[in-house]
């Protein structure tokens, strides 16, 4: 009987070990901090993961650029050392050269209308893009419009951008287009940026207001132009090995959370932009709300030229004439 127990016990024991090692625990991170679009967006992925597997799979969340800046971990991600990211499309050219089109400066009108682009054919076919350089592209999330700060003048029209010292992303196509507005530009991860302003190695920098209010880049920056002019796209990447290897259901599972997530992302950017500017004035920045774009654009025309050259000018008006 003893025995009987003994063995019943250990059958218990082992079923257990069974099950719990049954789960798969995956890494996804941020380069900023936790209470922010992007912090939304991983938690309700990690969420929505965990619940429609039942479990099998957790999704651990990692903030503020804790496993490295975006270039990093989208490495990470292509090599398989790392499950997933989500980031800014400010890197991804460097990985996947067909999204470059989507950084060109003013293509978009508006968030509604990138928005519209990213979820129709157009964004749809570019996920696709991703898959022969050992991604799945999960989702196209959002950081919003990105806007110029900077801690020397107010930003009125493109003639007062010329000799600022700012930081870009890591990506050449903004590079490329700021050099034209006079601006010197200067590419450098994200987790760097609080620290060059502060010390004055740069003068600004530019991001959608839900990345200003997340980073606190209101302690090191004076002035603030809502110039919007790129609308930054985020995306959910995942190894394409780790993806492939899920089940038919969790692979439906990861892309439906991700869909959620977006949706949860989106919303904190929109209330992010409705209440950004009165906060940032509330922390003492100036703010230059009206500007003429169209003299932005103008100053660009040299700029566009060559962009039309390297990515078709029915590929640029295909996506600028999108309704």
């Amino acid at each position: 009987m003893k025995l009987r127990k003994l063995v019943i016990g250990l059958s218990l024991a082992v079923g257990f070990v069974a099950t719990a090692g049954a789960q798969t625990t995956m890494k996804i991170n941020i380069a900023i901090a936790q209470n922010s679009h992007q912090g939304i967006a991983i938690d309700t992925f990690a969420k929505e993961v965990e619940s429609r597997t039942g479990g099998r799979y957790k999704i651990e969340t990692f903030y503020s650029g804790s496993l490295g800046g975006e270039r990093e971990s989208i490495e990470s991600v292509q090599l398989g050392t790392q499950a997933l990211t989500f980031s800014s499309t400010g890197p991804v050219p460097n990985f996947v050269p067909d999204a470059k089109i989507l950084d060109i400066p003013f293509l978009f009108r508006d968030k509604a209308h990138a928005r519209a682009v990213l979820d129709g054919p157009i964004g749809q076919e570019m996920l696709t893009k991703f898959d022969s350089k050992g991604f799945k592209a999960l989702a196209w999330g959002e950081n919003g419009m990105r806007n110029m700060t900077n801690s020397k003048r107010a930003i009125n029209a493109p003639e007062d951008l010329k000799g600022l010292k700012m930081r870009t992303m890591e990506n050449p196509v903004h590079v490329a287009a700021y050099k034209g507005l006079g601006i010197v530009t200067t590419p450098m991860a994200f987790p760097e940026v609080f620290t060059a302003l502060q010390q004055g190695t740069v003068d600004g920098q530019e991001n959608p207001l839900s990345v200003i209010m997340a980073a606190k880049l209101d302690q090191v920056q004076k002035h603030l132009s809502l110039t919007g002019h790129v609308y930054s796209p985020a995306i959910f990447l995942m190894n394409k090995a780790t993806f492939d290897k899920l089940s038919a259901a969790d692979k439906q599972a990861f892309l439906e959370a991700a869909k959620v997530a977006v949706k949860a992302n989106r919303a904190r950017v929109d209330e992010d932009d409705a209440k950004g500017v009165a906060y940032l004035r509330g922390k003492g920045m100036n703010v230059v709300e009206n500007l003429d774009k169209a003299k932005f654009v103008a100053t660009l025309a040299p700029v566009y030229a060559e962009f039309e050259k390297q990515f078709g000018k029915a590929n640029m008006d295909k996506i600028r004439n999108y309704k």
